[in-house]
């Protein structure tokens, strides 16, 4: 493995040791990754600015330059007043809509590691994600936070988005210079995904930066085969449309 960005080096000590991963092959040109990647600003970088990223049904359009500005914003808010150090997992829970979007890439442009939980899920679930994956920052759709609350997780700093109190997300990212991402390695932890739990106590499944990568140059490219004029929905079929984006 490369040399990691991560200063809190919880989730690479946490990983199964080699023999229990899966083949990982990145036969493809296009999945030579190099040695120190970004996932975020590999997402971000390459939209013309000006074309639309978000579209939702009541809200105003975002553009990829808008997009950018606010993922810097919270990408600072985060390592600045909020302390998260690279490897740091914060929790991301709401609705879909380009503020959760905006969340999670800034998340991952600071270089910490994003653990994005369903709206629906309850208090113990919660708490237990928490503790597994030992979370201690959360960024929360006001919509969504009292069952967070509910949790009463040990030292989890909750930070709401989309409310109007002066402690919101929203109010406290003023806008400010570009955020130099952290220059992370194509295998630092970049996300972790949880099981739903049926079978027994959740698990997990953590992504390194070249992964995510990696599905959007393999199933999205051959199989979806995206152009730059779709949009995509970005709801769980389950729920009713809330946010569409075009990546």
């Amino acid at each position: 493995m490369h040399l990691s960005a991560h200063v809190d080096t919880f989730a690479r000590d946490h990983l199964p040791p080699p023999h229990e991963w899966p083949e990982l092959r990145f036969d493809l040109p296009e999945l030579r990754y190099p040695a120190r990647l970004n996932c975020a600003v590999e997402l971000l970088g390459h939209a013309d600015g000006a074309r639309p990223a978000f579209r939702t049904p009541n809200g105003p359009v975002w553009t990829y330059d808008e997009l950018r500005a606010r993922v810097d914003r919270i990408a600072h808010l985060l390592t600045g007043e909020l302390g998260v150090v690279p490897g740091n997992r914060v929790l991301l829970r709401g609705p879909t809509t380009p503020w959760l979007a905006a969340c999670w890439l800034a998340v991952l442009k600071a270089g910490a590691v994003a653990v994005t939980v369903l709206a629906q899920q309850r208090p113990h679930e919660l708490a237990t994600i928490c503790e597994i994956a030992r979370v201690g920052h959360a960024l929360c759709d006001i919509r969504a936070v009292d069952d967070l609350a509910k949790a009463e997780i040990p030292g989890l700093r909750i930070t709401t988005y989309g409310g109007d109190t002066p402690d919101d997300l929203l109010h406290r990212s003023a806008p400010t210079t570009p955020y130099p991402a952290v220059d992370t390695a194509c295998d630092d932890v970049a996300l972790i995904a949880f099981t739903s739990g049926t079978t027994g106590r959740p698990k997990g499944c953590m992504h390194f930066h070249r992964d995510v990568l990696a599905i959007a140059d393999t199933f999205s490219r051959h199989v979806l085969r995206p152009h730059p004029d779709d949009v995509f929905a970005g709801s769980p079929r389950s729920a009713s449309p809330s946010a569409s984006a075009g990546w």
